[in-house]
C-alpha cells in the first residue's frame, strides 16, 4: 500500500497545526506520515510533537515557507508527497479523492482540491456555508469534475515522487513566500506533466483574516518583488496562468 508524507511548515502557529492534524487523523484513512517542519516557533509547538509522535524538523529560525517545505521533502518516505497549510481542515475522504485524480494518468503529476480561500480556478463557486456543509457538496467521486489547469496553489499540493525527483525541490530564491508554488507548476509543466484541480474535494483553508496597513504592505511589496523574480527567471509573467 502506497504511502503519502504530508509536510506541513509552521510558524508560532501551534493553535492551527493542532486544528490540521486533528483533521488528518480524524478523516485519513489511507496510510500517511506527517511531517512538521517548524520555523523556529517559541509556542510550544516542538513540545507538542514530541508528545504526538509526529516526526518534525526544527529549524533555528524562520527560513520561510520553501526553504521549510525542501527540509521536509528531503526527509519524506511517501510514494505521494504533499505540502499542506498549517491553516488548512482536511475533510472525510480527503486524500483517497486527491489519490484517485493523481493516479488517474500517467502523465499527471500533481493535483490540488478546491477551497474556500484560494485565488484563482480552485475557489469555490457557491458560498461558504461551513467546512462539513462544503464537504457534503463536493465529496462525490466524479472525474468530470477534474479540469486540467496551468498551476495549482500550495496551501495543498499533491505530487508525484518521480515528479519531485525530476523537478526538484522549492526554489528558495522566492523566500519567504508566494510564486514559489507557480515556479514549481511552471517546471512540473515543463517536464512534461499534467496538473488537475480535483473538483470532488474540498479542503478549508483559513488563509490571512486581516492585515494591519503595514503587513499588507509588505505583503503587496513582496509580491510585486517575487513576481518580478519569476518573471525574470521565465521571461513569462505568471498572471497568465491563475
Amino acid at each position: 500500500m502506497q504511502l503519502t508524507s504530508i509536510i506541513i511548515p509552521t510558524f508560532n502557529g501551534l493553535t492551527l497545526l493542532k486544528a490540521c492534524v486533528s483533521s488528518i487523523r480524524q478523516h485519513t484513512s489511507v496510510p500517511y506520515e506527517i511531517i512538521v517542519v517548524d520555523n523556529g516557533s517559541g509556542d510550544g509547538t516542538l513540545t507538542y510533537c514530541r508528545n504526538e509522535n509526529i516526526k518534525f524538523v526544527a529549524l533555528p529560525a524562520n527560513l520561510g515557507f520553501p526553504a521549510a517545505c525542501n527540509y521536509g521533502l528531503r526527509l519524506a518516505e511517501g510514494d505521494s508527497l504533499m505540502l499542506l497549510n498549517n491553516d488548512t481542515i482536511v475533510t472525510p475522504n480527503w486524500l483517497p479523492m486527491l489519490l484517485n485524480c493523481l493516479y488517474s494518468r500517467e502523465e499527471v503529476g500533481m493535483v490540488g482540491p478546491v477551497s474556500n480561500y484560494v485565488n484563482g480556478k480552485q475557489k469555490i463557486r457557491v458560498r461558504f456555508t461551513g467546512i462539513s456543509n462544503m464537504a457534503r457538496i463536493y465529496h462525490h467521486v466524479n472525474p468530470r469534475k477534474w479540469r486540467e489547469t496551468k498551476r495549482l496553489v500550495g496551501f495543498c499540493l499533491l505530487f508525484k515522487r518521480k515528479l519531485f525527483e525530476q523537478v526538484g525541490v522549492l526554489d528558495e530564491r522566492f523566500a519567504p513566500g508566494y510564486y514559489e508554488d507557480d515556479d514549481f507548476s511552471y517546471r512540473a509543466r515543463l517536464a512534461g506533466y499534467q496538473l488537475l484541480i480535483a473538483g470532488d474535494c474540498f479542503v478549508y483553508h483559513r488563509g490571512s483574516v486581516s492585515f494591519r496597513k503595514n503587513r499588507r504592505r509588505s505583503k503587496l511589496l513582496l509580491l510585486r518583488r517575487n513576481r518580478r523574480k519569476f518573471i525574470d527567471k521565465w521571461g513569462v509573467d505568471p498572471f497568465q496562468f491563475i
